[in-house]
């Protein structure tokens, strides 16, 4: 088989068992952990690509300055609009672009084709990779590594024949990959070290230390190794620069007096063998692994400590005769310093998607060290290629069994609870799931539990005004309404400027019949948060129980505007455009878009949409589309036991039937 047949049998491998090991994505929901950050409740991401949203991409820090990814959201939303499946594909279509530029860059590099394909394979079917796939709050992982995989194949091309132009395209990729992720600040030093190996740049040594040229890849200049990298070095240094601006202004970073120099390196440490375990053992795998605050044991950082340190002694004396082990070693411990701890952003320990670009270094060792082993024992020869398939199924079985659990908030989240322990924001997430589904005496529970593990931790952590607020929630849900004011009094008192916490309040006492106090909270929400649609809507509401029409139009319009995917703002604006009893608010061929997108959003399933459907065809005079809408809405209430609104919409669809539309609300 020529080499050619073998590169395309190889990447339709990559492709097709990939995409099946990930075929679940496209049925998967959108989780409730930074999905709803970047995409579900993200108003400028959700109404696609605009002028606005370009230039609020490219300012917007906090966290990260990452504005290709913004724009890769912003893109989804405006292709597929909130269906959860086609956002996770693009995640999916990413990670196996990853997988062939992978491949192919090897292969071009080094000419080994079992060797390539084997670093591709691993990386492509790995566990470790789910998180950072079926995750689409992870976009800027699977976007950035894209970005990767580009300048190291521009790089390539550069030094095999220096000049201008191949520079430009290096330093452009890089630039692009850092505007996905931050995490790209390392990359320049990862491309030192291919210098060393297999690219040979460094030294008549190191070029003898390449082996063989049938298998050292294409001959290449060796020209100012170091000082070309200074404009990337540059770029990183801004990049780092801005990131930690965007951190400290978001409050994201853990202060050291709250967790010292010394713990973090001790974690660091222990981190990296943990990593390292997880490669070869991938069990236990959850989203988050809470962070203790605790001291760890002595022996633990020692025992890492000197284990690295003896694993970095054999990889530079080794170095010379397997030249892979020094750079794959040293690029899994170089690109995982921006996120090993020592600036410790967030409470987590590690993060299964931190490994997506440092893994590649271990299988760098894993494929180079396994031929040479199998090279000097006669068995091996054939032993190692099934071997190596063997090993690839069961990675692709587990990966196949981790992508499952993360078909929703609630499986995600029970199973992140099953593998770790002591963890609160597992809780507060699956008590916001649960919530959400309407379970809220197991959403109070959880959210408990979240509270009592803060108490009791030796650091608890001060800003607890989300959770709180949720808890609150979720008790006047339940009707327990003092409850519920004393959690939100609480939530202000830890964040006097959380602006949910006063929208909710609004909302607690206007069920009060405290109207006039409830609007200064939602006031003051919008204050806070001007994009918050929610709290333009209950404005809307209240001002409406004040026959204010007009300004709670107003309202209803700025909902509608900084959410224009939501159900229920089209439907109440919708509303009310159709049946004012003021004509000089009415607008029948406005009203019908508006119900149409509502119902078309909630599948026509929605009894109360489809009679506003029905409303608003009859005020642009299309009574016999009124008639169908209505009749629809009247068989689902009746189907769903809702007879006295069931009821209602009969006499309004008898109202279409004589070729009169309907409206209410005060009269002028």
């Amino acid at each position: 088989m020529s080499q050619r047949h073998w590169k395309i049998i190889a990447c339709l491998f990559l492709v097709l068992v990939t995409a099946t090991v990930y075929a679940e994505l496209r049925n998967h929901q959108f989780i409730n952990l930074d999905d709803n950050f970047y995409v579900t409740y993200n108003s400028q991401v959700q109404r696609g690509l605009t002028l606005e949203g370009l230039a609020w991409a490219f300012t917007y820090t906090n966290p990260y300055w990452i504005p290709l990814t913004w724009l890769s959201h912003m893109l989804d939303c405006q292709l597929f609009g909130m269906a959860p499946g086609p956002h996770h594909l693009t995640n999916l279509f990413f990670h196996i672009a990853n997988s062939l530029l992978l491949f192919l860059w090897l292969l071009r590099l080094t000419r080994t084709p079992g060797r390539s394909f084997l670093v591709a394979a691993l990386f492509a079917l790995h566990p470790l990779r789910v998180e950072s796939v079926a995750w689409v709050a992870e976009r800027k992982d699977v976007l950035s590594t894209f970005f990767w995989l580009l300048t190291m194949w521009a790089y390539v091309w550069y030094v095999e024949r220096p000049g201008f132009r191949r520079y430009l395209s290096v330093l452009l990729s890089f630039g692009l990959g850092l505007m996905a992720k931050p995490m790209l600040v390392t990359l320049p030093l990862v491309l030192l070290l291919l210098d060393y190996w297999p690219l040979a740049r460094w030294s008549p040594r190191a070029t003898e230390a390449a082996g063989d040229p049938e298998t050292s890849g294409p001959r290449v200049s060796s020209k100012h190794p170091v000082w070309e990298k200074v404009p990337l070095f540059a770029l990183a240094v801004l990049s780092s620069l801005i990131t930690f601006y965007g951190q400290k202004a978001s409050n994201a970073v853990v202060p050291l007096a709250r967790f010292p120099f010394t713990m973090r390196l001790a974690d660091a440490c222990v981190a990296y063998l943990s990593y390292l375990s997880k490669m070869i053992w991938p069990s236990r795998l959850a989203i988050l692994y809470p962070l203790s605050l605790n001291r760890l044991p002595l022996w633990q950082p020692l025992g890492a400590g000197l284990v690295l340190a003896v694993l970095s002694f054999l990889a530079i004396r080794l170095g010379r005769r397997h030249p892979y082990l020094p750079v794959g070693w040293f690029w899994y411990l170089g690109t995982l310093v921006p996120v090993i701890g020592v600036v410790q952003v967030g409470l987590q320990a590690s993060a299964d998607r931190f490994t997506y670009v440092p893994l590649i270094g271990l299988f760098l060792i894993v494929a180079w060290g396994s031929v040479e082993v199998a090279a000097g024992w006669r068995p091996g020869r054939f032993l190692l290629p099934a071997g190596a398939d063997l090993i690839l199924l069961a990675l692709a079985l587990c990966t196949w069994a981790q992508v499952r659990h993360w078909r929703n908030s609630v499986s995600l989240f029970e199973h992140t609870l099953r593998v770790t322990s002591d963890n609160p924001t597992a809780q507060y997430s699956l008590g916001l799931a649960l919530q959400q589904q309407g379970k809220l005496a197991q959403a109070v529970a959880h959210y408990e539990e979240a509270l009592r593990l803060n108490r009791e931790a030796v650091s608890p952590n001060p800003d607890y005004a989300t959770l709180h607020n949720d808890l609150g929630l979720a008790l006047f849900q339940q009707g327990k309404l003092d409850q519920a004011l004393a959690h939100y009094q609480t939530s202000l008192v830890l964040n006097p400027n959380y602006a949910p916490t006063y929208n909710n309040l609004g909302n607690a006492l206007s069920a009060q019949g405290k109207i006039d106090q409830a609007i200064a909270c939602y006031q003051r929400a919008l204050r806070l948060d001007p994009h918050n649609g929610l709290a333009h809507y209950n404005l809307g509401l209240a001002l409406m129980s004040q026959h204010q029409v007009g300004p709670a139009m107003w309202h209803f319009r700025e909902a509608v505007r900084l959410e224009p995917n939501r159900p229920l703002f089209l439907n109440k604006l919708a509303r009310l455009l159709a049946t004012a009893a003021d004509p000089k608010f009415r607008n029948g061929p406005a009203a019908v878009p508006m119900a149409e997108k509502a119902n078309q959003l909630t599948g026509y399933g929605q009894p109360e949409m489809l009679d506003t459907l029905a409303a608003a065809y009859a005020e642009a005079g299309r009574f016999p589309e009124a008639i169908r809408a209505s009749r629809k809405a009247v068989d689902l209430a009746f189907s769903r036991g809702l007879k006295e609104p069931a009821n209602q919409m009969e006499s309004r669809m008898q109202l279409y039937q004589a070729g009169r539309p309907y409206y209410e609300g005060p009269v002028p």
